[in-house]
């Protein structure tokens, strides 16, 4: 039976470069001999500023239902309702890291052309937990949550990666990315029970304060391979390594859960290029490569990303990357190397 993948394109140019990704993973089941003859089956759901505006709810009922029973949900961007978004969609889908790999392209401009590094961010906690107050007209307050079992579980994904081979070459084991010199208890709570874990898996783990990560990684982004970080800091750091690999149209992103996945590009939703055919599609179709192999489909998974590799290299590139080619032109070249 063909797997049920999900399609939320959501606003912006995610109604560009989602379809784009379709095209690939279209592409890549027809050449493939392990892809049902039927491809897959897409679902198309809404969320959004445009769904929010014409329902007053950015993500219905039926668009959470939706990804929380399929095999996959390929996601787009949100503008302004992002958080009213893609949090509950990672909690639909019951995600507990978010895989964010930052790699540079040969072909790509970049300003470190060696960076390589994975980034398994914790994906429910800390302050993006929701736990915010207006107490007073001078006083806000935020929340920040930390639990043992939740940095455990990320660790223990974190482990089971390095072991598996899926992180950069030039690193053994990973580093753990944190602040518990200044958040004692939270941030404190995290590096204890990661590094534990580690210790328990025979893991090789090094640890690092964010703000000299933050430093370190731009200076000499080899020192590091894969980085096991908390929610907020996983955000930042991985936007931070996506300036040095050529920007955030290159950058994938995976949020995991035990039996269900939601795949997005890093990107936003880019309006001062939408609708104008232009947006670079790379990072949604290495997102559709992401849910390849999630789905079992490593070969396939793998032969998109070399389609990729190989267009980034050779051209056509979008304007972002130096070229003039429009989304449809750089997604037909991809497909013609599958």
């Amino acid at each position: 039976m063909a797997e049920e993948i999900v399609v939320i394109e959501g606003d912006g140019i995610g109604g560009e470069v989602v379809p784009a990704a379709i095209d690939v993973l279209d592409a890549a089941a027809a050449s493939s001999d392990a892809i049902d003859a039927d491809g897959f089956t897409y679902t198309y759901a809404a969320a959004g500023d445009a769904v929010e505006a014409e329902t007053g709810e950015a993500l219905p009922a039926e668009t959470y239902e939706a990804a929380a029973n399929a095999d996959a949900t390929l996601f787009g961007a949100a503008g302004e309702t992002a958080a009213d978004v893609i949090l509950p969609l990672r909690d639909a889908v019951g995600s507990f890291v978010n895989v964010r790999p930052a790699k540079a392209y040969p072909g790509v401009d970049a300003v470190r052309p060696e960076t390589d590094v994975v980034f398994l961010r914790e994906n429910t906690e800390g302050v993006y937990s929701g736990h915010e107050d207006r107490l007073s007209e001078d006083l806000s307050t935020l929340t920040r949550v930390v639990t043992s079992s939740a940095s455990r579980e990320l660790a223990e994904f974190a482990c089971e990666f390095v072991a598996d081979g899926r992180g950069p070459d030039h690193r053994d084991g990973f580093t753990v990315a944190h602040k518990a010199n200044v958040m004692r208890e939270t941030d404190g709570r995290f590096r204890e029970e990661v590094l534990s874990v580690a210790e328990e898996h025979g893991v090789d783990a090094d640890e690092e304060l964010m703000d000299a990560f933050a430093t370190k990684l731009p200076l000499d982004p080899t020192q590091y391979g894969v980085v096991v970080c908390g929610n907020l800091a996983g955000d930042v750091l991985s936007d931070l390594a996506a300036g040095l690999v050529g920007g955030l149209g290159l950058l994938p992103s995976a949020n995991i859960g035990h039996d269900n996945a939601l795949f997005e590009p890093v990107h936003g939703t880019a309006p001062d290029i939408a609708g104008e055919g232009v947006a670079n599609p790379t990072a949604a179709i290495l997102s559709a490569a992401m849910l390849l192999e999630y789905l079992g489909y490593v070969d396939e998974g793998q032969g998109v990303r070399d389609a990729v590799e190989g267009v980034l290299r050779d051209g056509p590139r979008t304007g972002d990357l130096g070229g003039s080619a429009t989304t449809s032109e750089v997604t037909a070249a991809i497909v013609e190397r599958l």
